[in-house]
């Protein structure tokens, strides 16, 4: 297959993808093999949904939605133009997938095959219903994706690149095991927020879907405050009203309410509004129901902060203070080109030989 045809690919799997709304599902007759899939999508969405409490539909829906609107002809065309894919021979590239969001391993997968190589593809037990579907709508739409795309359930074997995702403990082992090719492997990594004490409340709003969304469970998720001496919490906490109905989560709710007892019975210091905690601490990674703050003296020493632990980090909110920051809200909506650790994964795949 050539370049446009991949790209013409999967840009039909986003109009498949642009059927599945959090307000309510419309099958399109022009769409692709509609009447094949449609569905049985509709029945993926509800297993991926069943087999992970931490994936509501909502949070499913999202993740499809983003995905059908990064998949058009053009944003793919786009973010490939800057490279050189066409002299790229095949070969096998191994993806170890995280599952603590829907479709997490989804931009590796879509990388490894528009590059022009072929993938091998070891799911999480947690994130494992809805990828395998749209790759059989893939292979149906361009047959010869067919002998590119295989998942495995066993140790990877057979390949000759590794992309592998993981926890600051399991990239040990990835590092043990696949050192001896070339790999990308990912450790532990926050979001952040830089406020200033001049945020407006919608902006402040728009933070809370960076904070909530996916209860939090993502990588881009923000997870901590970067906040001036002397900030006041009100408008922040008003700001974050309108996403109080997350407690109607069990599973939030039980996190929620553990995190606290822990919290009390030590004797932290909280704010808290009855589904947020805020926590003074100077770690990145924050529990469920929790975000930690941190406070700073001055932009230019903050900034120095960030660049000695820019490794830990995988992104930032800000308003035009930091370079490369994300507007309030966006955090998880990426563009193709945002790059997880970012390590440009199509740089990677055009240099193995």
């Amino acid at each position: 297959m050539v370049l446009n045809d991949r790209i013409r690919a999967f840009s039909e799997l986003g109009n498949f993808l642009s059927q599945f709304k959090s307000t309510g599902y419309e099958k399109v007759n022009t769409v692709l093999f509609n009447d094949d899939f449609f569905e049985g999508m509709v029945d993926k969405i509800d297993s991926a949904v069943h087999y992970n409490g931490w994936f509501t539909k909502e949070n499913v829906l999202f993740s499809l939605n983003e995905w059908s609107d990064a998949l058009s002809q053009d944003n793919l065309a786009e973010w490939l133009s800057p490279y050189s894919l066409s002299a790229i021979k095949p070969k096998t590239v191994g993806v170890i997938m995280a599952g603590n969001i829907p479709l997490v391993g989804f931009h590796d997968f879509l990388s490894v095959l528009i590059s022009g190589h072929k993938v091998l593809i070891k799911q999480s037990s947690d994130d494992n219903q809805l990828l395998p579907y749209l790759a059989s709508y893939l292979t149906t739409v361009a047959p010869d994706f067919k002998e590119y795309i295989s998942f495995t359930k066993d140790r990877l074997s057979h390949f000759d690149a590794v992309i592998a995702t993981g926890s600051n403990n399991t990239s040990r082992y990835f590092e043990y095991y696949f050192g001896n090719v070339p790999n990308i492997i990912r450790k532990s990594r926050n979001s952040l927020a830089v406020l200033t004490g001049k945020e407006t409340k919608e902006q402040l709003t728009n933070l809370g879907q960076d904070i909530f969304r996916y209860y939090g469970l993502g990588c881009r998720n923000v997870s901590k405050l970067m906040i001036p001496e002397g900030y006041d919490f009100d408008l922040f906490f008003k700001a974050m009203y309108p996403y109080n109905d997350i407690m109607n989560s069990a599973k939030y709710a039980n996190n929620y309410d553990y995190n606290k007892a822990v919290y009390l019975m030590s004797n932290y210091k909280l704010f808290e509004n009855g589904f947020l905690m805020l926590k003074e601490d100077d770690s990145y990674a924050s529990p469920i129901a929790t975000v930690f703050y941190e406070t700073y003296v001055s932009i230019p020493e903050l900034l120095g902060k960030l660049q000695a632990d820019q490794e830990k980090i995988q992104c930032i909110v800000a308003d035009n203070i930091v370079e490369g920051n994300i507007d309030f809200g966006h955090t998880q909506s990426p563009k193709l080109s945002d790059y997880a650790d970012g390590v440009d994964i199509i740089e990677f795949l055009t240099k193995i030989n």
